[in-house]
């Protein structure tokens, strides 16, 4: 994992695919997570299903804001192994700050959780939905802290050759989050039957045993111990936190502008009804599941990208951006054409398909995939070229792309398509493509032009 320079394209794929694919798969399982929370969910009926969406739909963002925020360890910590793949002690500062700001940060984001129903309330949701996803939002805000931990630990693990780790630890939390779900929303072996709210609970406690298993790994390997990720943990490295805040609000707000997105797509959903808002949570997850694979593929080109950049090596970097997309694009078909060709099968991870209850709700789902299945190629391409441009340490330029496409040109249709045209939820899902086309154009437009606005080395 430390070779710095291949040679050739043909060496810098290998050497992605072997970065991005544990990665891509620790996404996906990542996925199923989530996934089983909305299984486990929508068995207590559509009302539980619409309060529990309203609230991730929140935490999701905040989440993803501050996971790209202490993202920025990524390309720092692959640019000093890039310079020396014996900087153990500028690694350690990068982690180490890196963590001050996770647990900092995760802060900022619980205030912003705990006024969760305040915030549904403005925006015009169910009275009786929105106080269900407050209180709801409440438990799953405890799992912030240890996220972002574990966050910051898998980018260590992955920049230090061990993204395997990753793949497995999230495996674990799979089995911790179904059975937390099973005991406590339905009180299965003697545990108290909670119900909603135990979903809630069942996140906070894998978000803790996730940590721990980062803690543990990374304390075992050889490799990673020799780092001494937590020596003198309790030392400020202030140019160093200066230098992530550079790089990092940036991602946070691209992120946040692309959670945002499609986060107040469901709050779109919510004033259009509750079957609409049901049906756009189950074809969101469909879509995210998807998603996570050209998401590890970006995260590996930050890595990738991030290594040539510190060595220096502009012929190297680029192998390492065209092979992610390259890669990108391939699973992108995949995925497009399962989509489109099997979407009440998909559904049927997720809810019965059959149930004469769940017809109006599959409909729309299978609607909104359709538009799912247009868009994966551009969703692809927009996550993969902003990895490759983190990988350059280059983020404001693309948060401005990130926030213009994402808003002005997809919500902007979203909601007019949404709310004042008959195409109710399916034009919300139109606007979302729309905001995907735009950065995703404009992000491979800057990657192409690279050279020419003076983001790589000049030799």
């Amino acid at each position: 994992m430390f070779a710095l320079t291949p040679s050739t394209f043909r060496a810098e794929l290998g050497a992605t695919l072997r970065l991005a694919g544990p990665l891509a798969l620790a996404n996906v399982l990542q996925m199923a997570v989530y996934a089983s929370d909305v299984i486990f969910v929508a068995r207590l009926g559509q009302s539980s299903l619409a309060a529990s969406s309203l609230a991730v739909a929140l935490f999701g963002v905040v989440a993803f804001g501050l996971t790209g925020l202490t993202g920025a360890a990524a390309p720092l910590i692959a640019a000093e192994l890039g310079r020396n793949r014996h900087a153990v002690r500028e690694v350690r500062r990068s982690l180490r700050m890196a963590l001050w700001l996770a647990v900092l940060s995760s802060f900022v984001g619980i205030a912003i959780c705990f006024a969760g129903e305040r915030i549904y309330l403005l925006t015009g949701q169910n009275p009786v939905t929105a106080h269900l996803s407050g209180q709801f939002i409440r438990i799953l805000t405890l799992a912030l802290i240890p996220m972002m931990i574990s966050n910051v630990l898998r980018i260590f693990v992955s920049a230090l050759g061990r993204p395997v780790f990753a793949t497995v630890i999230t495996a674990f939390a799979i089995a911790v989050n179904a059975g937390g779900n099973w005991l406590l929303i339905f009180g299965n072996l003697g545990f108290p039957r909670i119900g909603l709210m135990g979903s809630a609970m069942a996140s906070v406690v894998t978000a803790l045993v996730t940590m721990a298993a980062y803690i543990v790994v990374i304390h075992t390997d050889r490799r990673l111990r020799r780092f001494h990720p937590l020596g003198r943990w309790w030392r400020p490295e202030w140019r160093r936190l200066r230098e992530m805040l550079r790089i990092g609000l940036p991602i946070a707000a691209t992120i946040v502008a692309e959670g945002g997105l499609f986060s107040s797509a469901a709050f779109l959903m919510g004033l259009i009804g509750e079957t609409a808002l049901a049906a756009h949570a189950v074809a969101l997850q469909v879509g995210a599941f998807f998603f996570q694979v050209p998401f590890g593929v970006g995260q590996a080109a930050t890595i990738r990208v991030g290594y040539h950049f510190g060595a220096g090596n502009r012929r190297a970097i680029g192998h390492a951006g065209w092979a992610g997309l390259v890669t990108g694009m391939v699973f992108a078909g995949f995925s497009a054409s399962l989509i489109l060709f099997a979407p009440r099968l998909i559904l049927s991870a997720y809810l019965d398909v059959e149930a004469p209850a769940n017809a109006a709700l599959v409909a729309l789902a299978v609607q909104f995939l359709m538009v799912a299945a247009a868009f994966q190629f551009f969703d692809g391409v927009q996550a993969i070229a902003a990895g490759a441009l983190r990988g350059l340490q280059d983020t404001r330029v693309p948060m401005v792309i990130a926030i213009s496409g994402y808003w002005l040109g997809g919500f902007a249709t979203a909601a007019t398509l949404g709310l004042y045209t008959p195409l109710r939820g399916l034009g919300v899902w139109i606007g979302l493509a729309v905001g995907l086309i735009l950065v995703a154009g404009l992000l491979l437009w800057r990657w192409v032009r690279r050279e020419r606005w003076r983001l790589v080395p000049i030799s």
